[in-house]
């Protein structure tokens, strides 16, 4: 795993594409605070940049600095979720302007998926994590489900955790909005 997470360091802090594993299904990641390197993911996944993308991160003080106000019921929500969770905050700040929604809003998920976690902890940055397929193809359950077209997209192919088979879903959405509103947009 440590070479992995070298090799992985490396390629993002020279704004390159990896895949790896994560805490839900294999995603395609970069440096979130990179526009060039998400304009590339865009690219490699033929989707329009409209559509935001989630980051990784791997504590709520991360989460902290990449949103304008975090509200207190998110701590409850991560601590709480028993699978994978995504939320969706207001007023993003500090990440490339191409990853976030039309409304300035992010998806953020705290992983403890164990590579995933160290990598985040070591770049010191938010990662981006989108599913490892080309836009309006399904998503990859599993490594080898991954297509060749991205698999020589990206700049590093992480080693660690290729050969399981186990068919990972992708994590619970949900969105908060001003005033502590909460909606489930995926359970």
């Amino acid at each position: 795993m440590n070479e992995s997470i070298k090799l992985a360091l490396e390629v993002l802090q020279r704004g390159g594409l990896i895949l790896y594993p994560t805490d839900t299904i294999w995603g395609i990641g970069c440096d979130a605070t990179n526009e060039e390197a998400v304009r590339r993911v865009y690219e490699l996944k033929r989707r329009t940049d409209s559509k935001a993308m989630l980051v990784l991160v791997d504590s709520m003080a991360k989460v902290k600095a990449h949103v304008e106000e975090l509200p207190d019921v998110a701590w409850d929500l991560v601590e709480l979720s028993e699978k994978p969770l995504t939320i969706i905050y207001q007023g993003a700040r500090n990440l490339a302007t191409n990853l976030l929604a039309e409304d300035g809003s992010v998806g953020i998920r705290v992983t403890r998926e164990a590579f995933s976690r160290e990598l985040c902890q070591r770049f010191k940055r938010p990662i981006v994590s989108t599913s490892a397929n080309v836009s309006g193809t399904p998503s990859p359950a599993c490594f080898r489900e991954i297509t060749p077209e991205i698999i020589d997209g990206v700049d590093y192919v992480v080693a660690f955790r290729q050969d399981e088979t186990t068919k990972a879903t992708p994590s619970s959405i949900i969105k908060l909005g001003t005033g502590g509103q909460v909606s489930i947009l995926r359970p």
